[in-house]
C-alpha cells in the first residue's frame, strides 16, 4: 500500500509479504544436550553487534534437527531474536549452510528482489524496535510473538533508492565490524601472553633449556617473549631491545614444586579470595532506570542504560545468575545489577584477574538446579598461580596498552552507531535522500 509519509513510488508492506514463502518460523523448541557430531544451532547469545558470533554453539542430534527442516539454514536468511535480548537481527553467512536455530530465533527468507540487506536494515531501525517493544510480552521474560513479527512495517522504495541506502548503512556496519574484529585480535593477543607467561611458563622454561645447553638465558627468554627470530632480535632498535631484555630478566631461571605441580621459583599458588573480591551488584528494575549514558550490566552483558553508576570506575563484571561465569570488561563507570558480581582487585591488577578468571571454569560452576547460579565461596576456593609483583606490573602495562587501542575502536564504533541511528529513520522515511548525503558520510 502506498503511503504519503514516504517518498514518491515508495510502498509500505508487512514483513510477511516480503518473504519468499510468506512464512516466518522459529527454530528447535528444546535443543537439549550438546551432542558431539550433531547439527550446530544458532541461539540468542550468538548475536553480537549485528553479526553472528558462532564461537560458542551447541549441537543437537540429527534426529531432533530433522523435525525442523523449515528453519534449516542455507545462507542468506535474516535471523531475529524473539526472547530475552529481543529485536537483534543478523544475516546468515553461507558458511552456516546446514545449521539450524533455537526456539528464540526467527528465520526470515526475504524475496529475491528485496534481499536480506534491506530487510536487515529495516529490522535494525528505531521504528521497528519501537513496534516490537510496544507488543512484547514481559510477564516472565521479554518475548516477541511471531504474529507481530509478521506485521512489522517494511518501507520498500524503488530499487535505486534501496541500493543507495544499503550502500551507506552497509559501509557503516562494515567499519563497525572491522573495529570489532580488531578488538577480538587484540584480546586474543592479551590471552596468548597470559597463557605463555602464567600457564605454560614459556620464558622460564626457555631460560632453563638455555642454561642446560650453555646458552644465554636472557636471550632465550627474549626470543620467546617477542616471538622473533635471532636476526630479527638483533635488528631491534636499541631502546626496544633493552626494554625486552629487562622484561626477560624478571623471570626466574628455575622451577619448584607446589600443590599444583612445578611452578616458577618464587611464584605462589593463591586462592581467588587472596587476589580479588567478588562484589554483589544491585537490583535496578527497568521501570526505575532513567535515561543516561551509564551501561547497565546483567549476566548476559549490557541490558540498557541509566543516568547514575553503581561503580564509578572500570571493572570486570561476572555473571552470577542466569549466564553463570560470563565475564565482561568495562572501562568506564557502570551499573551491575543483582544477577552479577563485579571484581575488586586485592593483590593483582585487574588485567591479571580478568584473564586468570577465564581459565577457572566459572561457567561450569552452577550451584542452583532451578536458576543457574555462581556461589561466591566456591569461586573463592579456586587456586591461581601468581608471579611476583614486577611481572604482574609488566603484564598489566602490556594489556592496558592493548586495551587503549580497543577503547579507541569501541569509541569510534559508538560514534558510527549513533550516526547510523540518526540517519536510518530519516533515510527509511524518505525525509532525506542518498543524494542529500553526498560527500557528508565519509568512512
Amino acid at each position: 500500500m502506498a503511503s504519503n509519509l514516504y517518498g514518491e513510488n515508495w510502498e509500505l508492506k508487512e514483513l510477511i509479504a516480503c518473504t519468499e514463502d510468506r512464512n516466518i518460523s522459529y527454530g528447535i523448541v528444546q535443543p537439549g544436550q550438546n551432542i558431539a557430531g550433531g547439527v550446530p544451532v544458532v541461539r540468542v547469545n550468538n548475536f553480537k553487534d549485528g553479526v553472528l558470533d558462532v564461537k560458542d554453539v551447541i549441537k543437537v542430534s540429527r534426529e531432533n534437527e530433522a523435525g525442523y527442516k523449515r528453519t534449516r539454514l542455507r545462507g542468506g536468511e535474516v535471523l531475529l531474536t524473539l526472547v530475552g535480548s529481543t529485536g537483534q537481527s543478523a544475516i546468515v553467512p553461507h558458511s552456516l549452510e546446514g545449521w539450524n536455530v533455537a526456539r528464540a530465533v526467527a528465520v526470515i527468507r526475504p524475496l529475491h528482489d528485496i534481499g536480506p540487506n534491506w530487510i536487515n536494515i529495516c529490522l535494525q531501525s528505531s521504528s521497528t524496535h519501537r513496534f516490537l517493544n510496544d507488543r512484547a510480552n514481559t510477564t516472565v521474560q521479554k518475548t516477541i510473538n511471531l504474529a507481530d513479527v509478521k506485521k512489522i512495517p517494511i518501507p520498500v522504495p524503488p530499487k535505486e533508492v534501496r541500493t543507495g541506502i544499503e550502500s551507506i548503512i552497509i559501509s557503516i556496519n562494515k567499519k563497525i565490524d572491522i573495529n570489532r574484529q580488531s578488538n577480538n585480535t587484540l584480546d586474543t593477543i592479551a590471552q596468548a601472553v597470559f597463557k605463555s607467561w602464567f600457564v605454560d611458563f614459556d620464558p622460564v622454561k626457555a631460560k632453563i633449556t638455555a642454561i642446560e645447553q650453555g646458552e644465554d638465558p636472557i636471550r632465550a627468554a627474549m626470543l620467546v617473549i617477542s616471538g622473533k627470530t635471532g636476526p630479527e632480535l638483533d635488528q631491534m632498535p636499541v631502546l626496544h631491545f633493552e626494554q625486552l631484555a629487562a622484561t626477560a630478566a624478571l623471570f626466574p631461571e628455575e622451577m619448584e614444586g607446589s600443590e599444583l605441580g612445578d611452578v616458577p621459583k618464587g611464584w605462589e599458588v593463591k586462592r581467588v579470595r587472596d587476589i580479588l573480591e567478588l562484589v554483589y551488584g544491585k537490583a535496578l528494575k527497568s521501570s526505575d532506570r532513567k535515561e543516561g549514558p551509564i551501561p547497565v550490566y546483567g549476566s548476559g552483558g549490557i541490558t540498557g542504560y541509566h543516568n547514575k553508576p553503581l561503580v564509578p570506575h572500570g571493572a570486570i563484571i561476572v555473571g552470577r545468575k542466569g549466564t553463570v561465569g560470563s565475564l565482561f570488561w568495562e572501562d568506564g563507570p557502570f551499573f551491575p545489577i543483582d544477577t552479577t558480581y563485579y571484581v575488586r582487585p586485592i593483590t593483582a591488577p585487574l588485567s591479571f584477574c580478568y584473564y586468570a578468571m577465564q581459565g577457572l571454569g566459572l561457567e561450569k560452576m552452577n550451584t542452583d538446579a532451578a536458576v543457574p547460579g555462581l556461589n561466591r565461596d566456591n569461586a573463592y576456593r579456586l587456586e591461581v598461580i601468581v608471579s611476583d609483583k614486577n611481572i604482574l606490573e609488566k603484564y598489566d602495562d602490556i594489556v592496558m596498552s592493548l586495551r587503549s587501542y580497543m577503547r579507541k575502536n569501541q569509541d569510534e564504533s559508538i560514534v558510527l552507531e549513533e550516526l547510523r541511528y540518526s540517519l536510518l529513520p530519516r533515510l527509511l522515511s524518505g525525509e532525506i535522500s542518498v543524494n542529500d548525503l553526498s560527500g557528508e558520510v565519509a568512512l
